[in-house]
């Protein structure tokens, strides 16, 4: 897992998930603002907004994304079988 600044190319979209470094929390992402230069986002069940520079961008590799995907719940899916 790799973090990255939030700049110009890479910008935070909503539906994200993003660390917030002065928390060490991982957030989503509800709004990008370019022109204030901050981000409102969703940790612990409460909005809050942020400097851009506060946040960066978690990137996974090819495995560790597979390996997300397999942990995740498999209730609906043994279901419907």
């Amino acid at each position: 897992m790799k973090f990255i600044e939030i700049g110009i190319d890479n910008k935070a979209f909503p539906g994200e998930y993003i660390l917030h470094k002065p928390s060490s929390a991982i957030v989503l992402v509800g709004a990008f603002n370019d022109e204030k230069g901050t981000i409102r986002v969703l940790k612990d069940g409460k909005l809050f907004e942020d400097k851009i520079s506060n946040f960066n961008k978690i990137l996974l590799d090819r495995k560790e994304r597979r390996d997300f995907k397999d942990k995740t719940c498999k209730k609906c899916k043994g279901a419907r079988q």
